[in-house]
């Protein structure tokens, strides 16, 4: 069988070894240590958000972030809808109704519009959300600046999902700094990884703190075990931000080649006939973690995502659909959602292209084999 070529696999730069076996060195095999302390300080300098915290993964870190919210049971949270279901399902964990928010066309992300006919609608009913989850889909940078007037003018808490979108920049600014709360995930398929993992991020000191405090089950300060709040067991092993320490040494490096890999395929793919890809505002800087494009099949000679899907995964290639919108998943069935089904679209027609920062010369000539098999470019 012919080697796997990958969606998004982990690379690592040669020197998250150091920091690990510092670890082990000093016997700092624990969920706190140097190395999350030293990672967390990488991610702010890096983001420029004042303050973060190193957790298990991406998903703590959102719940964290609803926790700090004050969102309870009952409550409603808005959550674009064009996303993995990470991102909705710790609206559940605290026993709140999630609203979906459809994209627009210019950045697949959650539209500023039916943001706005949400929060009028839910106030209307007296059902004011509480916070807003907005996703920086595939590393694209969401309207950031209309989304956050909006939450501000109608006193919504807003937390950035930046789990895809680091290395990317909004008008210089990173994704996951302009919200009350940005969150990253490390997991294995993220543009950098420390195996598994995530971060919440906050300009306010006294929130990160907090954060801290519930993600380490919540212990009092006291000489022996008491606790006055229900914890969680979040914080990052000193371990996993060893890699992490390492993985943040080539995240620029990972950047320029993902996204040297979107121009590969843009030049390879751009003159077919039905074939699209999502450019970038101006001033906008997206990672370009995931290459992702749209298949007409209506110009394409009926050929679809799912024939290009199927094609490569006959050559052990993965790809994939673009995400399924939640307000479509059998879960959130009962969900409110408000917008015109672009989202929906997308999905029908989206695919998302082997987009590894490990692929080699040969591999992109197995890639080039398929589309040629299938009479997508000559």
């Amino acid at each position: 069988m012919k080697s796997k070529i990958y969606l998004s696999s982990p690379n690592m730069g040669g020197k998250e070894f150091e920091f690990v076996k510092e670890a082990f060195d000093t016997n700092w095999i624990a969920p706190l240590g140097p190395n999350v302390n030293g990672f967390e300080e990488d991610l702010q300098h890096y983001t420029g958000s004042a303050h973060a915290a190193a957790l298990s993964a991406g998903t703590a870190a959102l719940h964290l972030a609803l926790i700090l919210s004050d969102v309870k049971a009952g409550d409603h949270v808005l959550c674009s809808t064009f996303t993995f279901s990470a991102s909705a399902n710790p609206i559940v964990y605290q026993g709140a109704i999630p609203v979906f928010i459809e994209s627009e066309r210019d950045t697949w992300n959650a539209s500023p519009v039916f943001l706005e006919k949400a929060i009028m609608d839910l106030i209307q009913k007296g059902k004011k959300p509480k916070a807003f989850i907005l996703v920086h889909l595939y590393g694209m940078p969401a309207k950031i600046e209309e989304i956050k007037a909006i939450c501000e003018k109608y006193q919504v808490v807003l937390i950035e999902d930046a789990a895809e979108a680091l290395g990317s920049r909004y008008k210089g600014k990173h994704p996951g700094s302009l919200g009350e709360y940005g969150i990253l995930s490390f997991n294995g398929n993220k543009i950098i990884t420390t195996s598994g993992g995530g971060a919440l991020l906050s300009n306010d000191k006294t929130k990160i703190e907090k954060a801290r405090f519930l993600a380490t089950q919540a212990r009092d300060p006291a000489p022996h075990y008491q606790h006055s709040e229900i914890g969680y067991n979040y914080r990052m092993s000193n371990i996993c931000a060893g890699i992490g320490r390492g993985q943040m040494l080539v995240l620029d490096r990972r950047v320029e080649q993902k996204r040297a890999l979107y121009d590969w395929y843009k030049a390879l793919l751009s003159a077919t006939p039905g074939i699209t890809f999502l450019p970038e505002p101006e001033g906008f800087l997206s990672n370009r973690w995931l290459t992702c494009i749209l298949v007409d099949p209506a110009l394409t000679q009926s050929i679809s995502r799912e024939d290009i899907r199927l094609a490569m995964e006959k050559e052990n290639i993965e790809s994939r659909p673009l995400w399924k919108p939640m307000h479509s998943q059998p879960v959130f069935r009962d969900a409110p959602y408000y917008g015109d089904h672009l989202s929906e679209k997308l999905f029908d027609q989206g695919l998302c292209l082997p987009s590894d920062t490990n692929i080699e010369e040969e591999e992109k000539n197995r890639i080039i084999s398929v589309f040629r098999t299938l009479n997508l470019i000559r």
